[in-house]
């Protein structure tokens, strides 16, 4: 009965995997080659042929909307600013591309806006809410003024309640919900599948994004076979990527998009 249930998920989601285009996202743009969150890590993953981009993004203190990781710009730029109290002129200014080398120096924390201006047509762009519901008014708005069509933008949070915010204000775009999925020693999950199903269709979420450890086959299946999307991050190496693509999986998110596409590419065309 188990090689049936899993013959039948293959022939429900594996479709995704069947046409050969295997979703890749590239993690905070390219950055295991290019800073992190940047211009040019975003335009290296589109030289490498990532489908998507993924980008994090905090509210300025002037209510504009950057891209940076944390809520401090003192892992990129060595000097301590807090996002939310510092104005975008006062970000501009700080470096953050000089500890990945010379050919990145006086790289500045990008706008949302510049950003979207690196996007082609039929890419997409995973957009990580960082801070909390006070950003997502500005987003609509410059998602609103940009040329991106509705497919192209997904939202992505650790913050169910964001997702749900998102959810109401935007149903048009799709939001996933992303989790660090542990597997604890008895074999049980943190989330269990029960409390991640329930987070989901309570915020009315399209899918989940998981954490690369700790799920297993029976987890994505049964996630899938209720309706959601599955995801997932950070993965680096091309077996992990294919092992995940051949349950369905609907994106691998990346630090390295021109290794893991090419290596899907090739596994596909053979």
């Amino acid at each position: 009965m188990r090689v049936l249930f899993y013959i039948i998920i293959f022939i429900v989601v594996g479709q995704f995997t069947l046409v050969g285009k295997p979703m890749v996202v590239a993690h905070r743009g390219a950055s295991g080659e290019a800073p992190e969150n940047t211009i040019p890590a975003f335009n290296l993953a589109w030289k490498q042929g990532a489908d998507a981009i993924e980008g994090d993004f905090h509210l300025t203190k002037d209510g504009q909307v950057v891209c940076i990781h944390d809520g401090n710009t003192k892992k990129v730029a060595g000097e301590n600013l807090v996002v939310k109290n510092t104005t975008l002129a006062e970000l501009k200014k700080l470096d953050v591309g000089f500890k990945k080398g010379a050919a990145f120096k006086g790289t500045s924390i990008p706008t949302i806006e510049e950003v979207f201006e690196t996007i082609p047509a039929k890419k997409k762009i995973y957009i990580e809410i960082k801070c909390g519901l006070e950003i997502i008014p500005p987003l609509l708005r410059e998602i609103s003024k940009s040329q991106l069509k509705k497919e192209q933008v997904i939202f992505i949070c650790f913050d169910a309640k964001v997702i749900q915010a998102v959810k109401m204000r935007a149903p048009h775009f799709k939001a996933y919900w992303l989790s660090n999925v542990k597997r604890n020693q008895d074999g049980t999950f943190t989330p269990s599948l029960e409390e991640a199903l329930t987070t989901l269709r309570k915020v009315k979420a399209d899918g989940m994004s998981s954490s690369r450890a700790g799920i297993n086959d029976d987890f994505i299946a049964k996630l899938q076979m209720a309706g959601f999307e599955h995801h997932v991050w950070t993965v680096n190496e091309t077996e992990i990527a294919q092992w995940f693509m051949d349950r369905g999986t609907r994106s691998v998110t990346t630090d390295f998009p021109g290794k893991i596409k090419g290596a899907l590419k090739e596994k596909v065309s053979n």
